[in-house]
């Protein structure tokens, strides 16, 4: 006896799993109908899953509006005969016929189940759209997003003042989160998104990632208002003669770049005081006869208190540079945050060009 059960309810024997389907027949014939280990008859709900694609709910939803398989595959851009194969698929998927010829012969008409189904399909596609979407959408004016940026104290000083009310003002509900670098780790930071951006030197960070230069920075030497050694040039001898504050990022440490340098000509200088924060520098500066040769940038913001000098010995400059993972290459609010930090640094007048 042929299976009465149509074309489409019919299930082939898969070589790893069986799928299985309620047999339409009168009978179970091996053609249409699989048994799985239990004995049980319908598709089970992983498989359903499986088959589930979203040109599958689309073809659904285009059957909906337009009632018609030539009108329907016109709207999705695709063939006659494909938009036929996939309601095969659905009615399978379904185990229904879903639309059935209308009796005027033009177009198609909706089974009962296919009714059921439209107001969740509907909701369903808002859903995958705004899943779809989530990553590429980002509004400034209304996103609450947290961007994390990795910096030491020099580059945090001299960008965070004007980068905070600049990206205030353009994004009022997004928060930024200014955080000490782990330079051994950073990377992996950087990859696993834990830190949006890190703002330093080139020999702080690994290879694999992307970055592009903010500015190039120079050494600069800042005395309090007052100083008993007056406002004049700075001599090396007199550099060498007076005392020091050192900023040692490591903490506890009394030479570092400066010496180096000093070392070089066979000089040395009298470090007396070692802090590690560069906040704590123009306090301490302001208020004790030490000297101290920082990065021009920084000192700069405290030019009310401080009088700064071009030190007497040659020191080589450095660039500040931004850095990310490449995969934040395309993120609409990487890309963002990306534009404001450099568009800060140019206005600014730091952009290297």
């Amino acid at each position: 006896m042929a299976c009465s059960s149509p074309p489409w309810s019919r299930r082939k024997h898969n070589r790893k799993t069986w799928r299985e389907i309620t047999c339409r027949c009168a009978f179970k014939c091996a053609q249409c109908c699989a048994r799985g280990p239990a004995g049980q008859i319908g598709m089970p709900m992983l498989e359903r899953l499986i088959d589930i694609d979203a040109g599958l709910l689309l073809a659904l939803d285009a059957l909906f509006r337009d009632r018609n398989v030539t009108h329907a595959a016109t709207r999705l851009g695709i063939t006659q005969p494909a938009l036929s194969a996939r309601l095969t698929r659905l009615r399978a998927m379904f185990e229904d016929e879903l639309f059935t010829p209308a009796t005027t012969g033009r177009g198609m008409v909706p089974t009962p189940h296919a009714v059921a189904l439209q107001p969740e399909l509907a909701r369903l596609l808002e859903r995958l759209h705004e899943f779809a979407n989530v990553a590429r959408a980002f509004d400034p004016a209304t996103s609450p997003r947290v961007f994390r940026i990795a910096a030491t104290d020099n580059p945090a000083a001299i960008l965070a003042p004007d980068l905070i009310p600049f990206v205030k003002a353009r994004a009022p509900n997004v928060r930024l989160a200014f955080v000490f670098p782990d330079k051994l780790r950073i990377s992996h930071h950087l990859e696993q998104g834990d830190v949006d951006l890190f703002i330093g030197a080139a020999e702080d960070i690994a290879g694999g990632l992307v970055g592009r230069t903010l500015f190039e920075e120079a050494f600069f030497t800042a005395q309090r208002k007052g100083h008993p050694r007056g406002t004049d040039p700075v001599s090396l001898d007199v550099f060498c003669a007076l005392d020091h504050l050192l900023i040692s990022t490591s903490g506890g440490s009394f030479s570092g770049l400066i010496d180096d340098a000093l070392a070089a000509s066979g000089r040395t200088r009298r470090v007396t005081v070692s802090i590690q924060s560069y906040a704590l520098a123009p306090i301490v500066l302001a208020q004790s006869d030490c000297l101290c040769t920082l990065p021009r940038r920084f000192l700069q913001r405290f030019t009310d208190a401080l009088d700064l000098f071009e030190p007497p010995l040659s020191l080589s400059q450095f660039q500040i540079k931004a850095f990310w993972h490449k995969r934040m290459k395309d993120d609409p609010a990487h890309v963002w945050l990306r534009q404001q930090v450099f568009e800060t640094a140019r206005r600014q007048g730091r952009l290297e060009t």
